[in-house]
């Protein structure tokens, strides 16, 4: 008997099926089965009189067909919520060990170096002059952005693609020029424009999740003066909080629109580029916004970004940016945290703020949504806002 039993072949185990696979069948083969019934099932011919039988069978197939959409439905929402709990649970096995697998197939098995924090600079097209002026000041460039990166600092200009993209397209074929002189520019799968900035944020932290593992992701614009030093100084002191917003939390007045008239809830003048559309959803008049982080440089933790990235598709995009990055996570257990050194004025304000000891990590006109001028006045601003010789090559924090 033994012997019969160690000549008998050993069955290989099955092979398994995902589950996504799993429950796609069996919603299909459930619809099918009720086309089936619906096609075949004998139907009485009419007498003149109403068929209390065939009213009723009507009423029970309309009722199995809305039943197989609402399980269709919580199939899907079930299926979401997994793909968020499973992506999560890798940050937070990521965070725990130091590294993090990588996300893409080739890379399984392997490890990724994590990153102190990664940011992305948004710019546009038209705006080269803006990127030049950073990268004569406050940006580092060439070994140096090297250097910064072996310490855990990624910094890139972000930017989109044009709507037709193809090898005589000037704009894109200008862009890939200063990148392969730069190699500071990262490009997303995105059409520059396209949904706004609030969908051009969720492909950022989308793309960079697949390129760099990072305690924080952090954005800004190309019209403000940043402090490398003093950033990594801030969000260090939040790293081993697992879902954390940092950045300038305010709460303004809801724009809305009377009679083709744009104006501010409560009667302050205001540009019609901060309408909102969706002003009602924020109850009667005279309320504002839900706190948030201004829009000119916040940060958040890496579970926050993968929240995001993961339900980018259901996630309401509102008129304005920092509205709409504050939306997703109001209704989160996240620690938001007001720096008020992400939003110093430009000088004499980030002079003062110095001498006092409290240095600013980003420095900006208020009036202007960023720097006036950034072209002009990033050098003025550079030479007197830098965070010193302590930070002398961008590599001593």
């Amino acid at each position: 008997m033994m012997a019969a039993a160690a000549l008998r072949p050993h069955k290989a185990p099955p092979a398994r099926v995902p589950t996504r696979w799993v429950a796609a069948l069996c919603a299909a083969c459930f619809l099918l089965g009720i086309c089936v019934v619906n096609r075949y099932w004998p139907v009485p011919e009419h007498t003149g009189c109403p068929d209390t039988a065939s009213s009723d069978h009507s009423r029970a197939a309309l009722n199995q067909v809305s039943q197989t959409r609402e399980v269709i439905m919580a199939l899907d929402k079930t299926i979401s919520d997994i793909e968020m709990r499973l992506a999560a649970a890798r940050a937070a096995q990521a965070m725990s060990q130091g590294m993090s697998p990588s996300d893409s197939e080739d890379d399984q098995g392997s490890m990724r170096h994590r990153m102190s924090f990664v940011m992305g600079v948004f710019t546009t097209f038209a705006n080269r002059k803006r990127r030049d002026s950073i990268r004569q000041t406050w940006m580092p460039q060439g070994d140096q952005l090297r250097s910064l990166e072996e310490k855990g600092v990624i910094i890139r200009f972000v930017i989109g693609r044009s709507e037709n993209p193809n090898p005589d397209n000037e704009v894109d074929r200008a862009i890939d020029a200063e990148d392969k002189e730069y190699n500071d520019i990262l490009r997303l799968n995105h059409v520059e424009g396209y949904g706004g900035l609030p969908m051009k944020i969720q492909m950022f932290l989308s793309t960079a999740l697949t390129m760099w593992d990072a305690d924080f992701y952090v954005k800004t614009d190309d019209n403000v003066h940043v402090n490398i030093g003093i950033t990594r100084s801030i969000l260090a002191r939040h790293r081993m909080k697992p879902r954390v917003y940092i950045g300038c939390m305010k709460s303004g007045p809801v724009v809305i629109k009377k009679n083709g008239i744009t104006k501010c809830v409560l009667n302050v003048n205001s540009d019609s580029k901060y309408y909102e559309p969706d002003h009602w959803k924020f109850g009667t008049e005279g309320n504002n916004y839900f706190r948030h982080a201004t829009r000119q440089l916040y940060a958040v933790t890496r579970d926050l970004a993968t929240y995001i990235s993961a339900n980018r598709h259901i996630l309401h995009k509102y008129s304005n940016e920092d509205v709409s990055f504050g939306s997703w996570l109001i209704g989160l257990e996240v620690e938001h945290v007001d720096e008020r050194s992400l939003c110093c004025g430009t000088p004499p304000d980030c002079e003062w703020k110095a001498q006092a000891g409290n240095p600013c990590a980003a420095s900006f006109d208020w009036n202007c949504t960023g720097i006036c001028n950034p072209v002009e006045r990033m050098t003025e601003v550079h030479r007197r806002c830098w965070e010193g010789r302590g930070a002398e090559g961008h590599t001593q924090f």
